[in-house]
């Protein structure tokens, strides 16, 4: 890694935030009545937890193209489920349609605690078991299955701390909320009219994402180009005829595959070679007459956080960089990855467009997925930036840099779009100091910061928001990846803090 990353990567999990929260009144500890009744809730109900999960695991809750939410069969069995869940804990439940609302107590105030049901795609070969199967015996010690961590883990979790609050009879001053959206990872305009046109939560959590407390998220961005299909090349010389990869756009993709045609003995020595250089990466070769197949597997990871992952889009095609290819749509698609990504994270090959911020880090720049249309191949490049450049400059930097690439190759990219959204910081809400002294209280961790991340939850669309965990700090985050888990340790852990932090911000 470049060194000047190095250093914001260090500056990022370690810049403190004491100036900005001078004004704070930090708590000290966590308090007794918090501490009992965490401990109680995970000596009475973790296996209930447990077993809430993996209810909730079972429903494939994936958006549904061309269908609403409401209108989604089994998200609206999973809204059943957890409404009944929610009334056999003693616990109110509203149903908003894309959203549903469990609380506890009756106070003017309130504290929400945000959460989402939807989950992201999955491919069921990638897993021993089904994806919608609590697995908790191919890796013991682990909750393996699509939502565990991201964010069906979180909300069982939740749930049972409400429970063990309402067990003890504690006096709330302030309403406990847990909000579950359906449609975090595809739509978010439906909560957005909701949080428009509603009062909301006065103090509010997320639990999707690190703690210790994320205090600042980058901003999502997405650039899409087409390669055009119908460019005439010299069929007798070597080419790429096909190249493919990726699932979805927030995923680092662990598959990618191309085709070669007029392949030489000294030329496949040579593409073989440079795959030996990759680490992290496998590949699978046939050869058939002059026509050579690669099928490349890497790593998955969500795409906030490309380094926990092996992009095998990018890796294959650096593999077939010891040349420049015709310019059909694979070719093209391959030179392009090539001369402006590479196997960078940062997007330092890719004109001008790499920044950093001292506290966000550097800007993070994959392609994740590749899409074959009427016109050609599609490739979407996922973008997190930090704060430091306009949107304006960015678009402008993003079109230099490619309208640069087709003069230079004269080829003329189609469709070329740039939806880049901003980067969220809060740094002065009130309720920091406390979420900090929990996670210092039951992890040990008595220098614990703010933090910023890669990727972007629902804090930003709700008063007062930071988000609380689920995962550990300098951690591997599995969600979105093909091998999602939370460890049973993280479990306990979840259901401890977030029963302590209910009680210290609602009593």
């Amino acid at each position: 890694m470049h060194k000047d990353f190095k250093r914001a990567k260090r500056l990022a999990l370690s810049f403190s935030f004491m100036a900005a929260l001078s004004s704070v009144a930090w708590a000290q500890s966590v308090s007794k009545i918090a501490d009992q009744t965490a401990q109680y809730a995970v000596k009475t109900y973790q296996q209930d937890a447990i077993n809430s999960l993996a209810k909730l695991v079972s429903f494939n809750t994936v958006a549904k193209e061309g269908t609403p939410s409401t209108e989604n069969p089994v998200h609206i069995a999973f809204k059943n489920e957890l409404k009944k869940q929610a009334l056999s804990l003693g616990l109110d439940y509203q149903d908003k349609g894309y959203l549903v609302i469990i609380g506890l107590g009756n106070s003017g105030e309130r504290v929400g605690i945000i959460t989402h049901g939807d989950i992201q795609p999955v491919n069921p070969a990638k897993w021993q078991k089904s994806p919608f199967e609590l697995d908790m015996t191919s890796k013991p010690g682990k909750l393996i299955g699509r939502g565990t961590e991201d964010d069906k883990g979180p909300i069982s979790t939740a749930l049972y701390a409400m429970k063990a609050i309402r067990d003890k009879q504690i006096q709330l001053n302030k309403r406990i909320e847990l909000y579950v959206y359906m449609a975090e990872e595809s739509d978010w305009e439906p909560l957005k009219e909701y949080v428009k046109n509603n009062e909301l939560p006065q103090t509010n959590i997320t639990i999707d994402a690190e703690y210790p407390v994320v205090t600042a998220e980058k901003g999502y961005g997405t650039v899409k180009m087409t390669f055009p299909s119908n460019q005439d090349i010299d069929t007798s010389s070597p080419y790429i005829s096909s190249f493919s990869g990726g699932f979805f756009r927030s995923q680092i993709p662990e598959d990618a595959k191309a085709v070669i045609e007029n392949v030489s003995a000294k030329l496949y020595q040579q593409i073989k070679a440079k795959a030996l250089t990759h680490k992290g990466m496998r590949y699978d070769y046939q050869w058939q007459g002059k026509q050579l197949t690669i099928t490349a597997l890497g790593k998955s990871a969500h795409s906030s956080k490309p380094s926990d992952g092996v992009n095998a889009i990018s890796h294959l095609a650096d593999v077939l960089s010891n040349r420049s290819w015709p310019n059909n749509a694979a070719g093209a698609l391959v030179n392009f990855i090539n001369d402006n990504l590479g196997t960078d994270l940062y997007g330092r090959k890719f004109g001008n467009i790499a920044y950093q911020d001292d506290f966000m880090g550097p800007m993070t720049v994959a392609p994740t997925v590749l899409t074959k249309n009427q016109q050609g191949i599609e490739l979407s490049i996922n973008l997190r930036r930090p704060k430091g450049k306009s949107t304006e400059q960015l678009e402008d930097e993003i079109t230099q840099a490619t309208t640069r690439w087709q003069q230079q190759n004269q080829i003329n990219l189609l469709d070329l779009d740039n939806d880049i959204g901003d980067p969220f910081v809060l740094t002065d809400a009130l309720h920091i100091g406390t979420l900090l002294s929990v996670f210092s209280h039951y992890t040990g961790i008595k220098d614990a910061k703010a933090i910023a991340i890669g990727g972007g939850t629902n804090s930003r669309l709700f008063p007062n928001a930071v988000s609380f965990g689920p995962s550990m700090p300098n951690t591997e985050y599995t969600g979105h990846s093909e091998h999602e888990f939370i460890t049973m340790e993280q479990f306990i852990l979840n259901l401890k803090m977030y029963t302590a932090v209910m009680i210290e911000l609602a009593h």
